[in-house]
């Protein structure tokens, strides 16, 4: 994947991911029980790709890193389900993306890695977007707007945890089986921590939820984050963050397709307005190689 453009990998992550909504629509299990089987249905997948891949180049570095970032997504996946229970869609999805700016400012704390000036004044027009493709304007405010919030940006602080300690973990490591492996370990096992007591967890949803929850396994968690892990390492934070935005659009469109929901106008003007700060946010291609060339990053080219 090293000779593929990042941007290229993270927009196919983002696509896979964008199914993740669909699928667990169609399973019709709690959010506790499809974060669960969202992870154990992709181990069966994960571990024999990561033992061919730990034989040809060795065993992973900064494995706990791996397994960090991994208790980070699980509690993302419960606390975003629970503030759609409480808060609606449209809200709870604006709430997560809070990761685009999250991530950037540790990016900034830990290395110095300043956003870019195109990319600050993208982030409301991003934000904005999100708000209007998730439907905010066609829906209410939930039965729970308070606890909503609140688990939506714990959501959003968590998510962004995990896609910075992926990008962290990733540098100068060839290895992309072996880390999601481990951070989906990490995540199934939080997922049961904090979702079974919360939420219950349904060991037998019932043979056709399975099917739905296995397509979200190796959808969501192996091609989505395989893809995903293999770009985040190579961007900057803001890019990264930001191309991840094309999910809530990608999903409005799927929505469509799939399940032949009718997206509002000004959903559609929602998505139009992601799609416009994503090339805002954009940067010229001598300030990405000045970049390449401080922190030693490969572009892909």
């Amino acid at each position: 994947m090293r000779r593929i453009d990042p941007r290229l990998l993270a927009i196919a992550g983002a696509v896979f991911i964008s199914v993740s909504a669909i699928l667990f629509r169609l399973s019709g299990v709690s959010s506790g029980t499809a974060a669960f089987f969202r992870c154990a249905l992709a181990l069966p997948v994960l571990a024999p790709l990561a033992l061919w891949e730990r034989r040809r180049a060795g065993p992973r570095r900064r494995g706990a890193v791996d397994v960090a970032a991994g208790l980070l997504l699980g509690a993302d996946l419960v606390l975003w389900g629970a503030s759609i229970e409480r808060v609606g869609a449209g809200i709870a999805t604006v709430l997560v993306n809070v990761q685009v700016v999250v991530v950037p400012l540790l990016a900034l704390a830990v290395f110095g890695e300043r956003p870019s000036r195109p990319f600050a004044l993208a982030v409301p027009v991003m934000l904005g977007g999100v708000a209007l493709a998730g439907g905010v304007a066609e829906h209410g405010t939930g039965t729970d707007p308070a606890a909503g919030i609140a688990f939506g940006v714990g959501a959003g602080v968590a998510y962004a945890g995990y896609l910075f300690l992926t990008r962290v973990a990733g540098r100068e490591q060839e290895r992309r089986a072996q880390p999601v492996l481990l951070s989906t370990c990490g995540a199934g096992a939080m997922a049961v921590v904090i979702g079974a007591p919360w939420q219950g967890v349904d060991l037998a949803p019932g043979w056709a939820a399975l099917g739905w929850l296995a397509a979200l396994a190796v959808t969501g968690q192996v091609c989505g984050w395989m893809l995903i892990g293999a770009a985040l390492p190579r961007l900057r934070a803001e890019e990264g963050g930001t191309l991840l935005l094309l999910q809530p659009v990608l999903a409005v469109a799927f929505g469509a397709a799939v399940l032949a929901e009718r997206p509002g106008i000004s959903q559609v003007a929602g998505c139009a307005l992601v799609l416009a700060a994503v090339r805002m946010a954009g940067r010229p291609r001598a300030a990405t190689a000045l970049h390449h060339a401080r922190f030693g990053v490969d572009g892909g080219r």
